[in-house]
Order: structure tokens, then C-alpha cells, then sequence
């Protein structure tokens, strides 16, 4: 990786939300950020992702779909998926919630439809809560491309936390000062490169994945942008790292749960790529996660080991975990994926 720009080590831009905003009922919080009185946090600066609209239990956001997010295929994987359906599936809950109430998220679903390119243009993520109960709350998104096609969909499951009793008062909120948006990573030209659709139809996914551990194949733009890498492999087993750096950070002040998501879904589906003959497309389908902590932007690496689980002639599934740097669990992760001889990696 030599000369090549690893955004996820520079200083992250953009701030987290003054805990005054709590003052504010949900939807007033949401509001908020349309007058500038709550920051873009480090994962919106990091990604394009921007609250579009709010309603009384509906929320929107929007993400360009630049090139760099894309996996080892030239696709988006579900995990960044995942990382986008965040924001609007908490939102449109939160929207919901009165004053001094937070919440988190318990357990997060995402069902692939379509393969996501840079040539999607800007995805939308439409978010409307389904039940609003007084300890839980089930949200759903529907993902859609610049053509207005459904490209995913997801649910969640979110917990009431108990009401914040002290807060700094609300007169303390004031206008904040952005950063200028040209210092935004998504917005530069995307460093890495996808691996060549020839070494899929040559080498199995196995020799693949070694490939990318020792660096005799390309390591895809995601890794530059964010530190997630591939550090271990074996038939039916994958390692991967991602550094808890500050820019995965949310308006909370803690890594996005979609970040975790992210992680999580690389180790379940690479060690579903280790089964792949060459020549085989590996068709990601679904993502569950269920978050069990939340994790801290402190430079440490979050480790997630996959391993599959079953594997039948064409649907291959796996487990997953992600442990935070003590070497706790922070999430258990579900995913699954068809194997499609024949087709190109990037399934266009």
C-alpha cells in the first residue's frame, strides 16, 4: 500500500451532537440538524450519507454511490448497505421519541436485491417506524437506486433507554460551524483497485482471498477509506480488522452500528467467497445483525471472525462475531449468499 492514501489514519472531520439537543423531542432533534444546530458527524463526512427529509415516524437520507465503498468485486457489499440503512431505520424511530429519550439499536436485518455500483448514482434510503412501543421500537427502510428501483431492504429492532434525568440546558445550543465540505474523503478520487474480472475466472475464492492477505492482488478502495482489511483465511473461515477510528463515529459520540454491520458482514461473506470455485459469482442475499455493546471510537481494531456454517450445492451461509479491543463481543452476525457459476464477480 505504499504511496497510496489511507484516509482512516488522518484526523476525522465533523463533531458529535451537544447532549442540550436532548432537551428537544425526537422529531425537533432531527430538525435541528436542517438549522445547523447539531454538526455532520465523522461518518457523513466519511461517506455522503445526509438526512433529506423527516416526518412524525418516517425519515430520509441519501448517498452518492462513489467508488469508494466497493468491495474486491467493483460492488457494494451488504455491510455498506447496511452502514447507509442506519441512519434513516434509527431516525425515523427517533423521530417518535419525546424529550430526554435515547435509544439504541438491538438488532439490524438487510435483504439484497440488486447489485450497487458507482454507476447507481445517489441511493435514497426511505426509513418508517412499523411499531412504537414503549421499550421497543421495529423500523423498516426501503433502498433505492437513482432510477428509483428497490435495491435493498431492512429492519430494525431498537430499545428505549431510560430518560436522561440531567441535561445542560437548551439556550446552549448554538449554530455550529461546518467544515468545508472539499475536505470531505468521499469527495476525492478513490485510491485501491477492484481485482480483475480474469483472476476470478482463473483462481477459486480461496486463492483469492490469500491473494488479498499477501498482497499479490489489489486492495479494493474500502480498505483505504476505512481500515477494513482481511487478515486471516481458511476453507470456510475468514478474519477481518476494522480500526475503530474516529472517523466511523455517529451524532452519539459511538461507532455506527452500521459500521459494525460492515465488519461483521465482510467476515461472514469472505468466508463464504473461501467455498467459490473460480469462474463462481458469490451473490450476497441477506445480513443479520444483533449488536450486543456499544463500541467506542478508540483506535482500536474490532476483530470479526467468520465461519460458514452450512453449505449447500448453491446457498452457502455463515456466522460471524465482532469483538471490541478488550476482546469483548460487541455483535453476532448472519449472512448468507448464493453461488452463481458463471457469472461475472460483479454480477452486472
Amino acid at each position: 500500500m505504499s504511496g497510496q492514501p489511507q484516509v482512516w489514519q488522518e484526523p476525522a472531520v465533523g463533531g458529535i451532537a451537544d447532549p442540550a439537543i436532548f432537551n428537544l423531542s425526537g422529531i425537533e432533534q432531527i430538525r435541528a440538524w436542517d438549522r445547523g444546530l447539531v454538526p455532520a458527524p465523522p461518518i457523513a463526512r466519511l461517506t455522503g450519507i445526509r438526512i433529506s427529509a423527516a416526518g412524525e415516524g418516517t425519515c430520509s437520507f441519501t448517498m452518492p454511490v462513489h467508488g469508494w465503498l466497493v468491495s474486491p468485486t467493483g460492488t457494494y457489499p451488504i455491510g455498506v448497505l447496511a452502514v447507509f440503512a442506519d441512519p434513516p431505520l434509527g431516525c425515523a424511530i427517533q423521530t417518535t421519541l419525546p424529550a430526554a429519550t435515547p435509544y439504541t439499536t438491538a438488532e439490524m436485518s438487510i435483504t439484497a436485491l440488486r447489485p450497487v455500483t458507482p454507476s447507481s448514482g445517489t441511493m435514497v434510503g426511505n426509513g418508517t417506524v412499523i411499531h412504537a412501543g414503549r421499550r421497543m421500537a421495529l423500523s423498516d427502510v426501503a433502498i433505492l437506486d437513482a432510477g428509483g428501483r428497490l435495491v435493498a431492504h431492512g429492519t430494525s429492532r431498537c430499545m428505549t433507554l431510560p430518560r436522561l434525568e440531567t441535561l445542560p440546558p437548551v439556550d446552549r445550543l448554538q449554530p455550529v460551524a461546518e467544515p468545508d465540505d472539499a475536505r470531505d474523503p468521499w469527495r476525492r478520487e478513490p485510491a485501491g483497485a477492484v481485482v480483475p474480472q480474469e483472476v476470478w475466472e482463473s483462481s477459486d475464492g480461496l486463492a483469492i482471498c490469500r491473494g488479498l492477505i499477501d498482497g499479490s492482488l489489489p486492495r479494493p478502495p474500502i480498505e483505504h477509506l476505512t481500515g477494513l482489511r482481511l487478515t486471516e483465511s481458511a476453507p470456510g473461515e475468514a478474519t477481518y480488522i476494522l480500526p475503530a477510528s474516529g472517523w466511523l463515529t455517529s451524532p452519539t459520540g459511538y461507532v455506527e452500528g452500521g459500521m459494525v454491520a460492515l465488519v461483521a458482514d465482510a467476515a461472514a461473506q469472505t468466508a463464504i467467497l473461501t467455498t467459490a470455485p473460480a469462474g463462481t459469482a458469490v451473490a450476497s442475499v441477506d445480513l443479520k445483525v444483533n449488536f450486543l455493546r456499544p463500541c467506542l471510537p478508540d483506535g482500536r481494531d474490532l476483530i470479526a471472525r467468520g465461519k460458514v456454517v452450512h453449505q449447500g450445492r448453491s446457498v452457502v451461509i455463515a456466522g460471524s462475531e465482532v469483538l471490541n479491543g478488550d476482546g469483548k463481543r460487541v455483535a453476532l452476525a448472519t449472512g448468507s449468499a448464493l453461488l452463481q457459476p458463471g457469472r461475472p464477480a460483479a454480477l452486472d
